[in-house]
């Protein structure tokens, strides 16, 4: 029993990175992938978004911190993993940044681009935003298909 609690946190211990290290790419993708986020950058913009395994983002911008709230929504492919890097193509940018994730704790990263430590967002995963799957009891369906409607009567 000892033997296999021992086991069991080696195995969590191995499959969840530490507080403020830097993630690996694919260590990455798994921790943020699908998740929303909100985030404060270096320059005061602000948002809120999610970043889906197929490198699409659909979220909110606020640039500079202050002003109008922009949706953007930025097509398949844009954040790319690679083996060694993340880097994201933006549309009619002539560069193509590359970005470090560290994670600070159990639900928030920080991004920073590759070689300019200044420039970075901190990001705070929102868990009350998740897609919540709909979970009906038999029962539940079973009363609402029974009960009679207006008109029914």
């Amino acid at each position: 029993m000892l033997a296999r609690c021992i086991l069991t946190i080696m195995g969590i211990s191995a499959a969840v990175p530490a507080p403020a290290a830097e993630l690996r790419p694919e260590e990455a993708k798994y921790f943020i992938a699908g998740k929303y986020f909100s985030y404060r950058c270096f320059d005061g913009t602000t948002g809120g978004g999610r970043i889906n395994a197929n490198g699409s983002v659909v979220g909110t911008i606020q640039p500079g911190g202050s002003g109008p709230t922009r949706v953007i929504a930025l097509p398949v492919g844009t954040v790319r993993v690679q083996s060694d890097s993340i880097c994201a193509s933006l549309p009619g940018g002539s560069i193509q940044p590359c970005f470090t994730v560290t994670q600070t704790d159990s639900r928030s990263f920080r991004g920073t681009i590759a070689g300019l430590g200044f420039a970075y967002c901190d990001f705070v995963k929102e868990p009350r935003l998740e897609p919540v799957p709909l979970q009906h009891k038999k029962a539940d369906v079973a009363k609402v298909l029974s009960t009679p409607t207006s008109s029914s009567r």
